[in-house]
């Protein structure tokens, strides 16, 4: 996956906005955020708070996207309602699999999502697919040529994930970087019980952020959009004192 490569144009612009803002976090900005300094929401996955992005290519490729979701969201609620009238044989092979995890509850309800995607779409790389670098696939579309990379997983669990029940606001997708494959990376990420599993096409088991020893998170991704992760002031600052080791379910800052 390269998903870094959208917005290499923007990180002189982005470094610089960082300087002049004062941002204490020292975690290298892949673009540009508004108001960086002023943190919104709750925490995030790994304990982390989130940024509004201002414009730029990759959030220009989640509008894109989102476009695209919402007019599926229409056609996989009418194949939902109707499935013996439904057209779209993709749209049946993502339901069935949510059929099977809105059978089940809690851990095994994610479980159930992570597993079936993961045996339902084998991996193949978007230039091999579609002779583009990098293409933030619908599901429709993923699951019509069944491959896909990690984001089509992670695009297509979050949509499933959110079928089978899941609450939006416990739903989001990661962009990260696996500093044990030195590539960057996504996965789908779902809230039980106030704990975030992570649901990743590179393994069947889910695991707790707490656990993932070796990403780092850079964005998220929920129903209001995309954000930049970051950590909060007072940790920040905890990473940057000299005698300090940033935990390692976080991003490092140096």
């Amino acid at each position: 996956m390269n998903i870094f490569a959208l917005i290499r144009a923007s990180l002189a612009a982005a470094a610089v906005g960082a300087v002049l803002m004062g941002n204490p976090v020292k975690a290298a900005p892949v673009a540009q955020a508004s108001e960086l300094g002023a943190v919104i929401g709750d925490a995030e996955p790994f304990g982390l708070l989130h940024a509004e992005l201002g414009a730029g290519p990759l959030q220009a490729k989640w509008l894109t996207l989102a476009h695209k979701l919402e007019d599926e969201r229409v056609q996989l609620a009418l194949c939902d309602g109707d499935r013996e009238h439904c057209v779209s044989p993709a749209a049946l092979r993502l339901l069935a699999i949510v059929d099977q995890a809105r059978a089940k509850a809690g851990r095994a309800r994610l479980g159930e999502i992570n597993r079936a995607i993961n045996l339902a779409i084998r991996p193949m790389s978007d230039l091999a697919q579609y002779g583009e670098i990098d293409l933030w696939a619908s599901p429709l579309a993923t699951f019509g040529r069944l491959a896909g990379d990690c984001e089509d997983y992670a695009i297509a669990k979050f949509v499933a994930l959110r079928l089978a029940g899941i609450a939006p606001q416990d739903l989001r997708i990661l962009i990260v970087r696996d500093t044990a494959r030195d590539e960057d990376h996504a996965v789908a990420a779902a809230r039980l019980d106030g704990h975030w599993l992570l649901l990743d096409n590179q393994r069947m088991a889910m695991i707790q952020d707490s656990d993932a020893r070796q990403i780092q998170p850079r964005f998220v991704i929920d129903d209001t959009g995309l954000s930049i992760l970051q950590a909060a002031p007072a940790m920040a600052a905890m990473s940057s004192a000299p005698d300090s080791q940033a935990p390692a379910s976080v991003p490092a800052t140096n």
